[in-house]
């Protein structure tokens, strides 16, 4: 009888935490999740580190990620992947909530009184419980006649950059990376924030505005969501004809759920439950610099701004 001996892939498991809190503990409660002897790996001294090993090909690594998680206690991020090509040369990252702390369109409901009842909408579309493009057109009716300066006061005043997210773009592009911030908001923000952060390109709705510089109420049609942001990824990833496992997204609601599933290293960023079930990866804890560590940065390589 022939024996068939498993074949074997070379994975990492990256694991970051705040400052400090990855210690010799740690990583010896991370090794008893893990299926073979492990070489680990600094990152950054008592934030991140690596740890090297070896696993039979078709393993789950999202679900030995959870375990991972699971025996190192609350507040550890872990990623499990494979170990070639960590390092991403197209990066794609959903706005809001995202690379921002806000949902633009509910600030933008603020000033009509309607906050309340739109961040509900939002919500419930995000989670994916009612579809994100009838969703949208609702939402948007209820802006109509709201001046267009309100975007400056809530970009000046309400939005707030996400932590890491700057130094994540800015090292990415030293290193060759192509980035562009997808949104299924609007052109009125992405185009301002994306130069904020530093994106290569963006790409999102647009508003219609009538002549007297009031929204119109309406959105230019087809609407930009789930699919026009998977459709991004194909896009891009042919136009730099790049092989699938070169690309990242990240995202943390429902319209953000294709890309990350088509992306060769798709990160469900402090999610919506059912982004955070599906996604290969999730960062629940860190901030945006963590997607710097789990492509293998380490800490001097950062490019601060």
């Amino acid at each position: 009888m022939v024996q068939v001996v498993p074949r074997l892939a070379s994975l990492v498991a990256t694991l970051i935490a705040g400052p400090g809190v990855l210690d010799d503990n740690v990583v010896a409660r991370a090794r008893t999740a893990l299926p073979a002897a492990a070489e680990t790996q600094w990152l950054a001294p008592g934030t991140a580190l690596d740890l090297s090993f070896s696993a039979e090909s078709g393993t789950d690594q999202g679900a030995l990620a959870g375990e991972i998680r699971g025996a190192v206690n609350a507040g550890v991020d872990v990623v499990v992947q494979p170990a070639d090509s960590r390092r991403k040369r197209l990066f794609l990252a959903d706005m809001d909530s995202t690379m921002i702390g806000q949902e633009c369109i509910d600030e933008l409901a603020d000033f009509v009184g309607l906050k309340a009842h739109v961040a509900a909408i939002t919500e419930r579309a995000m989670r994916g419980e009612i579809a994100f493009e009838p969703a949208l057109r609702e939402r948007v009716a209820l802006l109509k006649g709201l001046p267009v300066t309100v975007v400056d006061e809530v970009l000046r005043d309400r939005i707030k950059l996400t932590p890491g997210g700057r130094t994540l773009i800015a090292t990415m592009r030293k290193h060759g990376a192509y980035t562009c911030l997808v949104s299924g908001g609007f052109t009125l923000f992405t185009d301002r924030i994306a130069a904020m952060i530093g994106f290569d390109a963006n790409r999102a709705n647009s508003l219609d505005v009538v002549e007297e510089r009031t929204l119109a109420g309406t959105v230019a049609e087809p609407i930009f969501g789930r699919d026009g942001k998977r459709a991004t990824l194909i896009e891009l990833r042919d136009r730099f004809r790049l092989a699938p496992i070169e690309t990242m997204a990240v995202g943390d609601g429902a319209n953000d759920m294709a890309m990350i599933a088509d992306a060769g290293l798709g990160v469900a960023y402090h999610a919506k439950p059912k982004v955070a079930a599906m996604a290969r990866a999730r960062i629940d804890h860190n901030d945006l610099s963590a997607l710097l560590y789990v492509q293998g940065y380490r800490r001097e390589e950062f490019v601060e701004v």
